[in-house]
């Protein structure tokens, strides 16, 4: 049984909550002073935390997605990261497998879509990153052989897996629902974490002397999809949406490079870079340091830098989520032409899957919207 099957936490759960009652049942015929009752409450204790301790972490990951398999949690996941295939253009796309969409008569392509598991290879970013691509079902009609589809790169936060987007937010069922009931325009999902250089969380950056994550995004990325797929090529064929990391990125991407894509959204984004042992120094410790800290802060940007003529939407809920201030700070500056702000407030809601569930139809539709084929 797998890390992130339901079966696996139900048992935890089960096993947790048998282990306390337990507990409590034996703990009068245990309150002997000789060691073997010392020993056995112990023992029991102890059991008893590690079991509550495993199915809230169950839980956990099952909300947030840090982990997609064992072998993740225990490190022996050996994920592609830094190389590069110097290899013809052709190459830069490899369909290395494929997935049903969960929908009715999944089977065939032209009715469900189908979802492909891609390695795209970043030849200015010297970057490889693993990828699900959601084609819509009408790419594989007929009538449609000959039309472009517009592209929205969705990304996890950090750490995250890609199939999390599939499997814990449901992008692709929500997309083919939403095209299916005319809300939304068939649109190709491109699924992935940003974190192209595991393990560090470089925040889709450009990092002095490290990983070149923005070129890989903004030049490699759509390049390479657009010559393996029939995708425009233009900004406003390419639209970016994001959750927490992911929604920063997305963000930032678009304000940075308005002619890589013309509309994004940060679900429960935030707006500066962190600092910490897992992004390392961003920014390098030369002397274009503050420059390149001030540059990627979207706070910063909107009241210095001219304003990019892109579509933005950002989420947060006046409950539950840290960036109320700052989203309502960031609304207000980038209220003003050309860019054109939306934002979508919930009354509650917490930094976790069940709130951005709530989101995605809603931010799907908004973004297929503003995005033209």
């Amino acid at each position: 049984m797998g890390l992130t099957s339901k079966t696996v936490l139900a048992l935890a759960t089960v096993l947790a909550v048998a282990l306390f009652a337990l507990t409590i049942w034996l703990w009068p015929r245990l309150g002997k002073r000789s060691i073997g009752s010392v020993l056995s409450r112990v023992g029991m204790l102890l059991v008893t935390q590690l079991s509550l301790f495993a199915a809230i972490g169950l839980y956990a990951n099952d909300s947030f997605g840090f982990y997609a398999s064992w072998a993740d949690l225990f490190g022996q996941e050996q994920e592609q990261g830094v190389v590069v295939d110097h290899s013809a253009a052709d190459h830069r796309v490899q369909v290395v497998g494929y997935e049903q969409v969960n929908v009715p008569r999944a089977t065939v392509p032209r009715v469900a879509g189908r979802i492909e598991k891609v390695n795209i290879q970043g030849p200015e970013s010297k970057i490889a990153s693993p990828a699900y691509v959601y084609l819509p079902p009408e790419y594989f009609q007929p009538q449609y052989a000959t039309k472009k589809f517009p592209a929205s790169v969705v990304l996890t936060g950090y750490p995250g897996t890609a199939e999390a987007l599939i499997k814990g937010l449901h992008y692709p069922t929500t997309a083919h629902k939403l095209a299916k009931e005319k809300k939304m325009q068939p649109t190709i999902l491109v699924m992935m974490r940003p974190t192209v250089s595991p393990p560090r969380d470089t925040e889709c950056m450009d990092i002095p002397g490290g990983p070149q994550t923005e070129t890989f995004f903004t030049k490699d990325l759509r390049k390479a999809l657009s010559s393996q797929y029939r995708i425009g090529t233009k900004a406003a064929n390419w639209g970016m949406i994001g959750d927490s990391t992911g929604g920063y990125c997305a963000l930032k991407l678009a304000m940075r490079h308005p002619n890589a894509y013309g509309a994004a959204v940060a679900l429960s984004g935030y707006y500066k870079a962190p600092i910490d042992p897992t992004t390392g120094a961003l920014f390098g410790e030369g002397p274009n340091k503050k420059k390149l800290q001030q540059e990627n802060d979207l706070l910063w940007r909107l009241k210095h830098k001219p304003l990019p003529k892109i579509s933005v939407l950002v989420t947060s809920s006046k409950q539950g989520e840290h960036n109320y201030k700052d989203t309502m700070k960031f609304v207000e500056l980038a209220a003003k032409h050309p860019t054109r702000v939306s934002s979508m407030i919930l009354p509650s809601g917490g930094h976790n899957f069940n709130t951005w569930r709530r989101e995605i139809p809603g931010a799907l539709q908004w973004i297929g919207g503003r995005l033209s084929a």
